[in-house]
């Protein structure tokens, strides 16, 4: 496991210092040799310089504690987790309400039992993982972190993984592929103003061919969600349908319609969900497949939100003002 993106520790002391040498207080107690040295305009000067590199490190320290710690996990994926990793990471980061590191597994059919993350270090966890069982220790840690109140975001073909690991499951509420069918659970959609539970038979996790779609939102009053236009543009990617699994203790915040045209249910389909496990706030997402998903305005600031609320269950990343009903929108440092 290597983890990545930690920040540089405080100097606070030795600021604090050359701040009370510059103080009247100090100039009224020192010796008078002294205070016409520190009158002089050099010896200020050089105060000032040496004193600036300590200052800006308390303050990056104070922003730094003010920030919320999260963990991406990658490593083994069939999507380009290489990739969609450090844009993923980025996208977080611009908003300025997150530290992020990145935990890596060994690569697939390797030894997992190094693989042990502490999990209690971060308020919320993402996968971008879609791979090997991990070892049962680390998976009762994760269950333990997530029941006790940790955030969990699962993102994209992390609701393709570890099929046979119930806890995982319930946490995700729906998945797909992997061998999963009627018995992990029912299809979930939205239909004639409802979200309805079809217990029909048949294999889950299906999409047809990548495309830009919209995002209907389903619960405009959910803290994600607030604030947000009714519709969103969304840019190409894959529409994931017939997803299904236990589906307890599940909101559905946005579906979008899987279009015959483009090979999709003729339904619409789940795209954002949350899920209640224990104490802990899981936020699933099915979108992101590759850049031209992610380099759009509605993965970005569903993803911050998402994560902001998964971590800390309030979310005060405001809402962009230029989403579009109509047409894709990129932002400026996504370009």
């Amino acid at each position: 496991m290597f983890l990545r993106g930690s920040p540089p520790p405080p100097a606070a002391h030795l600021a604090v210092g050359f701040l009370l040498l510059g103080s009247p207080a100090f100039a009224r107690y020192s010796p008078p040799d002294f205070q016409t040295m520190k009158r002089s305009t050099f010896f200020r000067l050089l105060a000032a310089l040496v004193a600036l590199p300590f200052l800006t490190s308390c303050s990056n320290a104070a922003d730094s504690a003010a920030k919320i710690p999260v963990l991406i996990v990658d490593g083994q994926n069939n999507h380009d987790w290489k990739t969609t990793t450090p844009v993923l990471k980025q996208i977080l980061e611009q908003s300025g309400r997150f530290t992020v590191e990145v935990a890596t597994t060994p690569p697939a059919k390797s030894d997992m039992t190094p693989f042990k993350p502490k999990f209690s270090d971060y308020k919320a966890v993402i996968l971008n993982y879609n791979g090997d069982p991990w070892s049962p220790e680390t998976m009762d840690a994760f269950v333990a972190y997530v029941k006790g109140g940790g955030g969990f975001v699962s993102y994209h073909a992390a609701d393709n993984s570890f099929p046979a690991w119930k806890e995982y499951n319930e946490m995700i509420g729906i998945g797909g592929w992997n061998k999963r069918s009627e018995k992990d659970g029912p299809y979930i959609r939205y239909w004639e103003g409802k979200i309805i539970r079809d217990e029909s038979p048949g294999p889950g996790g299906h999409h047809g061919a990548q495309h830009p779609f919209a995002i209907d939102v389903r619960e405009p009053s959910h803290p994600i969600m607030a604030g947000l236009p009714p519709k969103m543009m969304h840019g190409q990617d894959e529409l994931y349908d017939l997803l299904r699994g236990p589906a307890e203790n599940l909101t559905v915040l946005a579906t979008a319609y899987a279009d015959p045209a483009a090979h999709g249910s003729g339904m619409h389909e789940p795209m954002l969900m949350t899920i209640a496990y224990g104490k802990g706030r899981v936020f699933h997402t099915t979108l992101g497949h590759a850049l031209p998903a992610m380099k759009c305005a509605t993965f970005a600031i569903t993803t911050q939100r998402g994560v902001e609320w998964a971590a800390t269950g309030k979310v005060t990343i405001p809402a962009p003002k230029d989403l579009s009903a109509d047409s894709v929108v990129v932002p400026e440092y996504l370009k």
